[in-house]
């Protein structure tokens, strides 16, 4: 009876392939049936300020080192997932009343049309908003940031964690906001996991850091410090660093107009069973700094 089975499996595995193979066959061999895909993309100057007026030609869109024809361009108006994730462990204690002031005028900013999380890291990844536009909420869980006693931060499973949480949800844009200081990190994840779900949620992080944040051989600490340096641009953020937090603020509304100046790039694509591994996009004028997130479903850039 069990080789009956397994002939029968046998069989119609080989009959799915024959299958697939001929209809393949029918096809011309160089055809190419183009494929449309959105990527929201970030071009801002030398300053760091967006970038206005570009059209189809300003964009270089490559997938696995091909480029792609670039098809339309307009302002992105699709609202945004933020996910703002706030070091409140004891080496903050200078950080957290910039950042309490900075969050103020960036969340009555950005609330405009998006949702904004506000997550606490001191000794495990705490919601103290989940994701509203109401105002009144957001200031309410600014007014809960304060450096926790004897408490270490907790980078890597924020991340890992608010990831997940938006894969749950259909929104077309997603962003991390970690604002951290260079003190111990006592995260439970690795570079790998964190950044497989960081692409699964297809978010872009985009991290302000203030401190030294020296080399090191401890194991977590390097696992934060390679997803703040290679996870922030391969999913299509970015790390600012300062060495006070006297310019939180500034960065933060900088950040804020980079944001609400993206493009929405369409592109063409040839069909292909194989998504592509590696979706990059940059700018032809000399410059012109570019970032970018595919449109949330239809895969994120590795």
């Amino acid at each position: 009876m069990r080789t009956t089975f397994r002939l029968r499996r046998a069989l119609a595995l080989a009959l799915g392939i024959a299958f697939a193979c001929a209809a393949t066959a029918r096809l011309p061999v160089n055809a190419q049936t183009p494929r449309e895909r959105t990527m929201f993309v970030s071009a801002v100057d030398q300053k760091g300020e967006p970038v206005e007026g570009l059209g189809p030609g300003d964009f270089v869109i490559r997938e696995d080192g091909a480029q792609r024809e670039v098809l339309r361009v307009s302002r992105a108006t699709e609202p945004i997932d933020i996910a703002i994730l706030v070091d409140d462990s004891a080496a903050s204690d200078a950080l957290i009343p910039r950042v309490r002031e900075a969050l103020k005028v960036f969340t009555g900013t950005m609330s405009k049309g998006n949702q904004i999380a506000i997550v606490g890291l001191a000794d495990r990844p705490r919601i103290l908003a989940n994701y509203t536009a109401n105002t009144k909420l957001l200031q309410d869980a600014i007014g809960l940031l304060w450096p926790q006693t004897r408490a270490g931060s907790t980078l890597l499973d924020a991340i890992f964690e608010v990831s997940r949480g938006l894969e749950k949800r259909d929104t077309p844009r997603a962003v991390i906001i970690p604002v951290i200081t260079d003190g111990g990190d006592f995260a439970n994840r690795q570079y790998k996991q964190v950044m497989d779900e960081v692409k699964q949620a297809g978010a872009a992080i985009h991290a302000i850091t203030v401190g030294d944040f020296g080399a090191t051989d401890d194991e977590e600490l390097r696992n934060r410090a390679r997803v703040l340096s290679e996870g922030t641009r391969t999913s299509g953020g970015q790390r600012v660093n300062l060495l006070t937090p006297m310019s939180v603020q500034q960065t933060l509304e900088r950040l804020g107009r980079e944001l609400s100046a993206q493009y929405k790039v369409v592109y063409g694509r040839p069909e292909s069973l194989i998504p592509p591994e590696k979706t990059e996009v940059s700018a032809r004028r000399p410059g012109v700094t570019m970032r970018g997130t595919l449109e949330r479903g239809t895969g994120t850039p590795k």
